[in-house]
C-alpha cells in the first residue's frame, strides 16, 4: 500500500517505531520563514550591551530579487495558518537595521501579540550635515522598488490571507519614507496603519528650535513641496488609514491638542489614559558630545504620557504618545514599546483580503 519502495513491512516493530519517531522528531525541527529558522533570543538582540559591531548587522534573512539583507524575526512557535500583523519597520538617516530594531524593540512582544516584524536597512548614503561624512539615508531611486519586492516576498512567505493587518513604522527620516509611500498604488492597497517614530505628525508637531540649529533643516530632510513629508511634519495622506505618533518631549514645541486625522474619521475628542510609567531603560541611544537634549541624551527610565481619540469611524485607532523628558534618539522603554504594540494590533486590518 506505500507504492514500489515500501520498506516498512521489513523494518519490525522496533524498525518501524525508530522510523515512525524520527519522522515525528525531523516535523517538530525549527519553524522556518523565508529561510530563516525561529531563535530565541532573536539573534543578533544586545541585551546585554548594544556595541556598534553588534548594531551593525544588516540581517538574518535575504531579499532574493536584490541580495540584500534584512532582519525577519517571527513567533517561534508561528503556526502555518494562523493570522498575524506584518510590521515593515524603517530606520532613521544615520543608523541601519538593527538599531532600529532596537530602537523600536517590538521583537520582544512578537510571541505576545503574534508580529512578523521585517526590518530592512537603506542601500544608499547622502550628505545631511554640512562637514559631516554622508549617512545612511532611504531613497525613492534606491529604495522603493526594494521595499515592494520586499513587501511581496514577506507576503509570498507568510501568506496573504495570513496577515490579519500590515503597518509600516519608521522613525526620524525612515517616518519621513512611510508618510511618503504609504498611499502609493502598491502600499495604499495593502497598509492598515502607519506608525510615526518622530517621523512627522498630520498636524504639526513642529520640531524644537535647538535640534538643527538656527538654519533649519538641511535640503536633504526638507522635502520638496508644501505639503511634502519633513521633520515635525507629515503629508496628509490620501488612503485609508490607522495612526500613531510618539515624540520625546524635548524634541517638539509641543503636542497639539487636536488632530485632523481624528477629525477625519469622526473621531471623539482626545482621552488621556494613564500615564506609562518604565522603571527600565531603552537598548539604545544617539546621544554625542555637542547634540542637544533634543537630539537625545542616555538612555534611562521615563513616563510617557498617552492620548486617544475614540469612536472613530470603522474602528480606526488615532493615538498620539508623548515621551516626557525625552529627545530624539533615545531608544523606547518596555512598557511604552508594548503600549504602541498594543494599539497597532487592536486596529482594523483587513486591505490584503479585498486587495488584487
Amino acid at each position: 500500500m506505500y507504492g514500489p519502495n515500501n520498506r516498512v513491512r521489513g523494518l519490525g516493530v522496533a524498525g518501524a517505531l525508530f522510523l515512525c519517531c524520527s519522522t515525528a522528531a525531523v516535523a517538530a525541527g525549527p519553524r522556518t520563514l523565508a529561510g530563516v529558522a525561529c531563535e530565541r533570543p532573536p539573534p543578533q538582540h544586545c541585551a546585554a550591551a548594544c556595541v556598534p559591531a553588534l548594531l551593525g548587522e544588516l540581517g538574518n534573512a535575504t531579499e532574493p530579487k536584490s541580495g540584500r539583507k534584512f532582519f525577519l524575526d517571527y513567533p517561534c512557535d508561528l503556526k502555518d495558518d494562523e493570522k498575524v500583523v506584518l510590521i515593515l519597520s524603517l530606520h532613521g538617516a544615520g543608523s541601519i537595521g538593527n538599531w532600529q530594531r532596537h530602537y523600536f524593540p517590538a521583537f520582544d512582544y512578537k510571541e505576545k501579540y503574534r508580529l512578523v516584524i521585517a526590518t530592512p536597512t537603506a542601500a544608499n548614503s547622502a550628505a545631511i550635515f554640512p562637514n559631516q561624512p554622508p549617512v545612511r539615508m532611504w531613497t525613492a531611486d534606491g529604495d522603493d522598488e526594494y521595499l515592494r519586492n520586499l513587501s511581496d516576498y514577506l507576503l509570498a512567505e507568510i501568506g496573504r490571507k495570513n496577515v490579519r493587518a500590515f503597518w509600516l513604522a519608521g522613525h526620524s527620516q525612515g517616518g519621513l519614507t512611510a508618510n511618503r509611500i504609504v498611499c502609493t498604488n502598491y502600499f495604499g492597497a495593502k497598509v492598515d496603519g502607519w506608525l510615526s517614530l518622530s517621523g512627522g505628525r498630520i498636524g504639526p508637531a513642529q520640531i524644537a528650535p535647538d535640534f538643527f540649529g538656527p538654519n533649519g533643516p538641511p535640503p536633504a530632510l526638507s522635502g520638496s513641496g508644501a505639503d511634502s513629508p519633513r521633520p515635525g511634519v507629515a503629508s496628509s495622506p490620501s488612503c485609508d488609514l490607522s495612526y500613531i505618533f510618539t515624540s520625546g518631549e524635548l524634541e517638539i514645541t509641543g503636542l497639539p491638542a487636536a488632530s485632523p486625522w481624528a477629525e477625519k474619521y469622526g473621531c471623539a475628542a482626545r482621552q488621556r489614559r494613564a500615564d506609562i510609567v518604565d522603571s527600565a531603560k531603552g537598548y539604545v541611544t544617539g546621544a554625542s558630545p555637542g547634540r542637544p537634549p533634543s537630539w537625545g541624551r542616555d538612555a534611562r527610565p521615563g513616563t510617557a504620557q498617552e492620548f486617544v481619540y475614540p469612536g472613530c469611524k470603522g474602528k480606526k485607532v488615532v493615538a498620539d504618545v508623548l515621551r516626557l523628558d525625552k529627545g530624539h534618539t533615545e531608544g523606547l522603554e518596555p512598557k511604552v514599546t508594548e503600549e504602541l504594540v498594543r494599539l497597532m494590533v487592536t486596529a482594523p486590518g483587513g486591505k490584503l483580503q479585498k486587495s488584487p
